[in-house]
């Protein structure tokens, strides 16, 4: 029974850590309640894996988040936008998290995100020596990520994609993606030209060094995911 007891204690962690980007900030202000302007996803606090994402739509925004019925908040360039965890939870797996976005054609409330993606901010490890360690990342117990939107960003409707990857089975082929989307219009004089562009699936291969990675054998380096972050010109 002691045993037992001590393998539920080990595995607790890796079970129940789950946890969902679904308040908007902005500047430090709370805006609105959970899934105010996000669009909700149909798998709730629950990650996905990745043998369901990375040839399928659900890459860009989450099982079953769709478009349509989602308010759009304006906000302008130079804001800090943050993309607050739901019930105060904090991030409890170690891995990377990122921001996207795609520039709607039209309203974004009515876009689907089969246009570009740019990745506009990543978060990493703040001891790149070792990212076996789960303390080694930057995003390790808090409670949102972070975007500080580039002054020279275009004005426009953008999908805004949040997402953090955890890596503790990932050498198992489960990387967990917790993804969500929200919508923002965006109010700026910026002439920049955000890039490099990809295409939501084909951001990551299941075979990617940084997500595939194995965090349990000592590793000393770890290779950022996806396209190079947008320099801001």
């Amino acid at each position: 029974m002691k045993a037992f007891v001590a393998l539920a204690a080990v595995l607790a962690p890796l079970t129940e850590a789950h946890y969902i980007f679904n308040r908007l900030i902005v500047n430090g202000a709370s805006i609105g309640g959970e899934y105010a302007y996000t669009r909700k996803n149909s798998n709730s606090y629950n990650p996905a894996f990745t043998n369901e994402l990375m040839n399928s739509n659900d890459l860009r925004c989450n099982k079953g988040a769709k478009a349509g019925g989602v308010p759009t908040y304006s906000v302008k360039a130079g804001d800090k936008i943050g993309f607050k965890l739901f019930n105060n939870e904090f991030i409890e797996h170690p891995g990377p998290g990122f921001v996207y976005i795609s520039k709607a054609p039209g309203s974004v409330a009515e876009y689907d995100g089969s246009g570009d993606w740019v990745k506009v901010m990543e978060n990493g490890l703040c001891n790149p020596s070792s990212p076996g360690n789960d303390g080694s990342w930057c995003s390790w117990q808090k409670d949102r990520l972070e975007w500080t939107i580039q002054k020279n960003i275009p004005a426009g409707e953008y999908l805004v994609r949040v997402e953090h990857i955890g890596l503790h089975e990932a050498h198992q082929g489960k990387a967990q993606f917790y993804i969500e989307c929200f919508q923002l219009k965006i109010e700026s004089s910026g002439t920049g030209t955000p890039g490099p562009a990809v295409k939501i699936p084909g951001l990551y291969k299941a075979s990617d060094p940084g997500i595939a990675f194995n965090k349990w054998n000592n590793p000393k380096s770890y290779t950022m995911p996806g396209p190079k972050m947008w320099d801001g010109n």
